[in-house]
């Protein structure tokens, strides 16, 4: 149906009287209704560029080393040295727990030794007793060994003389009674001999008993000896149950915790782990910076791998660079992440234990990649990327991409885009498959 009116009316005019009147537009008119009603947009094309893999992750402050320091013996607190923020040296004391049991135990061993001394010089007194009895029998019996040798002497000469008598007396040189002089002089003879063989016999006997005599004293001696030691270590062990009630630091650092006061009984407790320590000594002239990597990266960190690392704290301040000290080798079950640390010096104590920040690691060398602006690209609540993709006529097609690297500003384009593609920047609008738009100048 064609329209008319009349040449009064204005362009506009006829185009509301038209809508009115339930007519169509024609000719310039509709084509300027159309334009109307397509939404202007901007956009963006996906481009190829080398990009740096990196995964930014939250990265927490710790003392280098963190005691936990407990008593180790029971007893009352006499005196502290040290409080929260004091600076302490290895070896320093902190505090000192009165322990009068132990000292009077302490007592009671070294009266006990003194009694093992003692006992200890009779028993070597014993010994030199002993060995003087030792050598006066040993002394006896070479003086019998030696009456021995002179007896068998005399005998042999009584026995010569007994048998010359003998052949004398036969021949009739001499007269019987000769012969019985000679006979009971070597009689006599061989019974001295037997006296002195009887005599070495006792000796002997002598010098076994006082051997034996002297070896029970040295075993006594021996005996004191190991009971004087025995007492002895159990006084050292008391020394050093005694030493633990000086408390001192066990590393140089700060006093970050104190949970004791004087007098406090402390170290009387069954379970001292589930308890609070007295002090809390940590190192931070060295920090360790803590970083939990997710599984899906976690493999591509190693040792010397570039660290940034940026603290709210210090937000108008450089970022610190540094490099992957160490890694745990595994990831926490509960978590699925696997701990990174990095060691940073802190003379000045600039950084504290309990900070928390952001560190960005870079992983490996650069790489080629589809990058898109991240304002370009919407996010369902389940996590699925889309993008408004512009045909060579202006028209949008939905498009779901797979992304990669985040740096903050552009998000690699994994899958679902070609290099050059344009796409629908930044807008509140949603759009729909074979919707046309109206694109502007960029």
């Amino acid at each position: 149906m064609t329209c008319r009116f009349g040449n009064a009316i204005t362009f506009g005019s006829a185009a509301a009287l038209l809508l009115l009147s339930g007519c169509q537009p024609s000719g310039p008119v509709a084509q300027k209704a159309d334009a109307d009603r397509l939404v202007a947009v901007r956009t963006v094309a996906v481009t190829e560029s080398e990009i740096q893999p990196t995964t930014t992750q939250p990265a927490s402050v710790h003392a280098f080393y963190r005691s936990e320091i407990r008593a180790k013996v029971p007893g009352f607190v006499s005196e502290l040295k040290v409080d929260i923020g004091d600076v302490v040296q290895a070896g320093q004391v902190l505090a000192q727990i009165d322990v009068p049991e132990m000292e009077k135990q302490r007592q009671i061993i070294q009266a006990r030794i003194a009694r093992l001394k003692a006992e200890e010089k009779r028993a070597t007194a014993g010994v030199n007793l002993a060995d003087a009895q030792v050598r006066s029998s040993q002394a006896r019996l070479a003086q019998a060994e030696s009456e021995m040798s002179r007896v068998d002497a005399s005998l042999a000469a009584a026995q010569s003389e007994f048998e010359r008598t003998s052949d004398l007396v036969e021949r009739g040189s001499l007269q019987d009674r000769m012969l019985d002089e000679s006979r009971k002089k070597r009689d006599s003879e061989r019974a001295a001999k037997q006296a002195v063989a009887s005599a070495i016999e006792s000796a002997k006997a002598n010098v076994a008993v006082t051997e034996a005599q002297k070896a029970a004293a040295e075993a006594d001696l021996e005996a004191a000896q190991a009971e004087t030691m025995i007492a002895e270590r159990e006084l050292e062990e008391l020394q050093v149950m005694i030493d633990y009630a000086t408390v001192r630091a066990p590393l140089a650092g700060i006093v970050s915790q104190r949970n004791v006061e004087p007098g406090d009984l402390v170290g009387s407790g069954a379970d001292q782990a589930s308890t609070k320590p007295l002090f809390v000594i940590s190192q931070i002239d060295k920090l360790r910076v803590r970083i939990p990597v997710p599984e899906t990266e976690a493999a591509h960190i190693n040792p010397g791998d570039e660290v940034t690392l940026t603290f709210p704290t210090f937000s108008g301040e450089p970022a610190i660079t540094a490099a992957v000290t160490r890694q745990s080798g595994s990831l926490d079950p509960s978590t699925r992440t696997m701990i990174v640390e990095v060691e940073l010096e802190n003379a000045e104590g600039k950084l504290l234990p309990g900070m928390f920040g952001r560190a960005s690691i870079k992983l490996g060398s650069k790489v080629a990649a589809n990058m898109l602006p991240s304002r370009a690209i919407r996010f369902s609540e389940e996590g699925n990327a889309t993008v408004y993709v512009l045909g060579q006529d202006d028209t949008v097609t939905v498009a779901a991409i797979e992304t990669g690297l985040d740096d903050g500003n552009s998000i690699q384009v994994r899958s679902g885009l070609l290099p050059g593609q344009r796409v629908i920047d930044a807008h509140l609008k949603r759009f729909t498959d074979g919707q046309k738009v109206s694109v502007l100048a960029n």
